[in-house]
Formats: structure tokens, sequence, C-alpha cells
């Protein structure tokens, strides 16, 4: 199954974009690779781009403590288990905890170190670290792979709080969806949305078919998936077939 998200605002956007960041980290600093270290010293720099946001850091400290006083309100709910509800009520604290502890922006402690500065001012020029223009960088390439990973690590420690947070909000915001089958027929869907609630994000789930693409848009009112099929120039056209997928709307 191929899995597509669509969020409804711009703060979801936000969200989803760092925590693709976050995951192509991982997977990145694991590498021994030298070219995948660079790579993931470039995704540090991208996440302090797209985390730059003055706001950012309040919002997810209100969202956490919105969805601490929620859970806090079913306690002494028959049909409600305790200890799930100490579980999540735990790791929403620490996410709070550990967030509210960082001074200024999600990389503002990075911001001071001058090798990495030097970097990032050079690492959006096309070939601008290469070894005549940063000797210091290419030099740093060349030791040995432990000896990156644990500097990667080290610079990604200050960005774990964002990361957590983003974890415990994305979470708790897709199981709040219930996925339902449909079929969109002639690979055209349309859902009208219930006045009164709002959606924050879109799940569609497809077949595992790379050639079937779908088109999301969607706002309060409305949502719509266009099945679109690759042809073999990689051009999308629309698609005829009936398509079933799973749908999940998550508020």
């Amino acid at each position: 199954m191929i899995l597509y998200e669509y969020p409804f605002n711009e703060g979801i956007r936000t969200m989803l974009r760092l925590e693709y960041l976050f995951d192509r980290l991982g997977q990145l600093i694991a590498r021994d690779e030298a070219v995948d270290h660079h790579f993931a010293l470039a995704t540090i720099f991208e996440v302090m781009d797209v985390a730059s946001r003055a706001d950012l850091k309040s919002d997810l400290l209100k969202e956490l403590e919105k969805h601490k006083l929620q859970f806090n309100s079913y306690r002494g709910n028959p049909s409600i288990s305790e200890t799930a509800l100490d579980d999540i009520t735990a790791r929403i604290d620490h996410a709070f905890n550990g967030l509210n502890q960082v001074p200024g922006k999600a990389g503002a402690a990075l911001t001071g170190n001058e090798w990495l500065m030097s970097v990032r001012s050079r690492i959006s020029i096309p070939g601008g670290t290469c070894e005549f223009d940063l000797p210091a960088y290419y030099a740093w390439q060349k030791l040995d792979a432990t000896r990156r990973r644990a500097d990667l690590l080290q610079w990604v420690s200050t960005l774990m709080p964002l990361a957590e947070a983003l974890q415990v909000l994305l979470g708790l915001l897709r199981d709040s969806g219930t996925p339902h089958k449909v079929v969109a027929p002639a690979g055209q869907y349309q859902q009208s949305l219930p006045q009164g609630r709002v959606y924050q994000l879109m799940r569609v789930r497809l077949n595992e078919d790379p050639e079937i693409v779908p088109e999301i848009s969607g706002h309060r009112l409305m949502v719509s998936v266009r099945m679109l099929r690759q042809d073999a120039e990689g051009r999308l056209k629309p698609s005829t077939a009936d398509a079933s997928f799973e749908l999940t709307l998550c508020s």
C-alpha cells in the first residue's frame, strides 16, 4: 500500500515537512559514506530553515497543552483506561518539557558554530562545498565514518525535542481518524464534509501501483481525489478506471 497525506492548513503542512526531513536525516546518519553525511548535514540546515518560523515552537507547545487538557478531561470515565491515559499524558509531558527547555528557535544553538555556519552559507551553491572552497569541510568528510556520525548526532541532539513533539502531535492527529474504503468511479471521488467540524489532515492509501498518482485537494466543505496515471514518458493523465482506496479524515 502507498500512503499519501494532504494537510488542510499551513501548520500541519510545516509539521509534515519537518517529519519528512527528520525521517530522511535518520536514514542518512545511519550510513557510512561521506556523501550520505554531506546530505545529512544539508538536511539539518533544511530543518533549521523550515523551523525558523517565529511562532512554530509556541504553536507546538499550545497544541501539546491542549491535548493534555483534553485527555485529562476523560479521567473517571469507566469506558477509558486510566493506564492508557497515564501513558499518553506522560508522552505529552515529556515532549512539552523537552521542547519548552530549548532556548530560542530550533537549531539556534548551532548558529554559534562558525564552522557549521560556513558550510551552511555555501551548501546551497552548486558545487560550493568542494575542497578548494571549504578545505576544512573537505577534511571532515575524510574522517572515519564513526567520527562523522558522532559529530552529526551531537548537532542533531539540539533538534530532537522538536522531533519528539512532532512525533507525538502527528501521532495523535493520525489516530483521531477512522479509515474506510471508498470507490472513485471513473477515477473521480468527491465527499462533502460536515459543517462545524474542522479536519486537519486527509490520508489516502492506495494499492501498490506506482503508476497511479492521486491528485488531492480539499477545504472545509469538500474533499476531492482524482486518479492520474503516468504514461511512458512520465506525464500524468486522468485515469478513467474505477479505483478503490482507503480514506481517513483526521481532526
